[in-house]
């Protein structure tokens, strides 16, 4: 895809999330939305040298648009990533400097290098040749407004300036201090407050790049607002996990302007459940994504008790998807 069209679906994207946004969600959640960006997990950039390649970069066709998400602060280890994702054929490639866990600090990345925007740019011009080298995507940028004692005012201006005058153009902002010390990456997620009108300033102030918005967006209604309110972008994370349907069902016609898809919440159990059968994968690695489909829907808990119960047992096939559906027809749903 060019970059002018992911940047168009960039104007709705579902945020990458360690252990949540694999493959098999990913499908699951193109068959929701045909034009939303779908972003991988974080991937390190030493995993993707040395590691199952096709495990942890394999991905589906139908799941385009799809963006990698990379880890690490290493410019060389960084570039020879972008290399070999660029043959996989993904999106956009996209620099994680937010997430604040132990895993990432101990490794001198994600949000820590909020605090080195010059090493950020180091990574990013890397990352840019070996992509342009490559006739690869657009390399992007995830980050916070600030960690620990920085000031977000002051911090997320110079990363910004920073880092676009390496060369990106496009950013996703968590609207979010991240605490390094004494908040765990769940709280992390929800603890600090967020700052929106910051986020809204620098977007303001930087009319040439595309900012979208990340953090505490858990409504459609909510992401219709930043977005008529300036946002180029805005980006869902646990809210188009946990309520699927009610999030990425109704983008492509609130969103992008176009034809919602013509299927239902049965259709697409139906569809995964084929998914789940062509693949060969254990159905809880799938079911566990579909959770929340009905949420707020008539028999939502029989649908997720009987998943919960069923899908990990060793007979759980696809037709535990058909059975799980089939139980909400024959209990009453305010069961």
């Amino acid at each position: 895809m060019s970059i002018a069209t992911v940047t168009t679906n960039a104007r709705f994207s579902v945020a990458p999330m360690m252990d949540w946004t694999d493959r098999h969600c990913r499908v699951f959640h193109r068959l929701l939305t045909r034009h939303a960006l779908l972003y991988t997990e974080m991937v390190t950039a030493p995993a993707v040298i040395h590691g199952d390649r096709s495990r942890l970069l394999g991905f589906s066709p139908e799941e385009h648009p799809v963006a990698l998400q990379l880890g690490g602060s290493d410019p060389t280890q960084l570039a020879e990533s972008v290399r070999i994702a660029c043959d996989f054929g993904y999106d956009e490639i996209n620099l994680n400097v937010g997430c604040p866990s132990d895993r990432v600090q101990n490794g001198a990345f994600g949000a820590c290098l909020m605090r080195e925007p010059g090493l950020v740019e180091e990574c990013v011009i890397a990352m840019i040749a070996a992509s342009d080298a490559s006739g690869g995507p657009e390399i992007t940028v995830k980050c916070r407004i600030g960690v620990d004692e920085q000031e977000p005012s002051v911090a997320l201006r110079d990363f910004l300036r920073i880092v676009s005058e390496a060369g990106v153009s496009r950013f996703a902002i968590h609207a979010r201090k991240a605490w390094l010390q004494g908040l765990s990456p769940k709280e992390n997620r929800t603890v600090p407050p967020l700052d929106y009108d910051l986020v809204q300033a620098v977007r303001e102030e930087n009319p040439a790049l595309h900012i979208s918005l990340n953090g505490g967006i858990g409504t459609m209604d909510a992401a219709l607002g930043h977005l008529n309110g300036g946002f180029l972008g805005v980006m869902i994370g646990r809210a188009a996990y946990q309520e699927p349907w009610a999030m990425l069902s109704q983008a492509d016609e609130k969103v992008f302007g176009t034809a919602p898809r013509e299927t239902d919440a049965r259709e697409i159990v139906q569809a995964m459940a084929e998914y789940a059968g062509r693949v060969e994968a254990p159905v809880k690695s799938i079911g566990r994504h579909m959770l929340g489909l009905f949420a707020g829907q008539p028999g939502a808990k029989i649908w997720r008790r009987y998943l919960s119960e069923n899908m990990y047992l060793p007979d759980s096939g696809p037709h535990t998807l058909i059975d799980a559906m089939r139980a909400m027809d024959r209990i009453p749903a305010h069961a």
